[in-house]
């Protein structure tokens, strides 16, 4: 391993922005003056004891485990996964979070657009990569750059069934977007089914998790700032028990 270079932070703030309804949240600041009563019973003093006469800072935050950068489980996509029950997050090997790390631009699709294996294998090409197992593949949109808009939810190339399963395929455990989802949209979803009755385009991306086992990061940001490969990432989610999803600061590894 060469020497540290460089560590890029790969999540957003949680912060409340517009968007839909199972994305809000909500933070509820207690300040260093807030406290202080509170201190005082408990350590049976008095305000001058106290630094300042202040006391320490908390907050409290009700949130969903889908909101901000966060992996979601194979318990997230269905009950079943591989034929066996699917793993919910505190139950996936820690050891698939740390790995190899590969960028695949995607950033020339337009919003809506599906992200297909030929798309994949042409990036892969350009940058004359090939992925191995355990690799974390970063599919980079430049949605982030819509963050804190309306735009956000809705304007991002996504994955399918195909696609997914071709990652799956080659070994990998761990893949994430810097979009709002891994899947395209809600709406050219919607658009595709009424269009066609393909019953395989509803949510394909995530339903690829009942036939392959598999976790993804959603929300990323800052795959601009990396190289296409020759790196580390580390994405160790928050074990909630039984949960679908995880929240996770993930982190990329650059060494000289």
């Amino acid at each position: 391993m060469g020497r540290v270079k460089k560590i890029i932070d790969l999540s957003l703030v949680i912060e409340p922005v517009p968007g839909p309804e199972h994305q809000l949240l909500q933070i509820r600041y207690e300040g260093h003056k807030e406290t202080v009563e509170y201190m005082t019973k408990r350590f049976q003093c008095s305000r001058d004891d106290l630094p300042g006469g202040l006391g320490w800072a908390n907050e409290y935050v009700t949130i969903g485990t889908h909101v901000g950068t966060h992996i979601d489980a194979p318990w997230h996509y269905h009950p079943v996964s591989e034929g066996r029950k699917a793993k919910t997050i505190d139950e996936v090997p820690v050891d698939w979070f740390y790995g190899d790390g590969v960028v695949i631009d995607m950033r020339h699709k337009k919003p809506g657009e599906l992200i297909t294996v030929e798309d994949l294998k042409k990036a892969l090409d350009s940058i004359s990569y090939r992925i191995k197992p355990f690799d974390i593949v970063l599919i980079m949109t430049g949605a982030d750059k819509l963050w804190g808009s309306v735009d956000y939810w809705t304007k991002f190339p996504g994955m399918g069934r195909e696609s997914t399963l071709w990652l799956c395929e080659q070994g990998v455990k761990v893949m994430g977007i810097d979009a709002a989802g891994w899947d395209r949209p809600f709406w050219a979803m919607v658009e595709e089914f009424k269009k066609t009755g393909d019953r395989s385009v509803i949510w394909g991306a995530h339903f690829a998790g009942i036939e392959k086992e598999y976790c993804q990061i959603e929300k990323l940001t800052n795959l601009d700032l990396l190289p296409p490969y020759g790196f580390k990432v580390a994405c160790f989610p928050i074990k909630i028990k039984g949960g679908s999803a995880g929240w996770v600061r993930p982190v990329a590894i650059v060494e000289e």
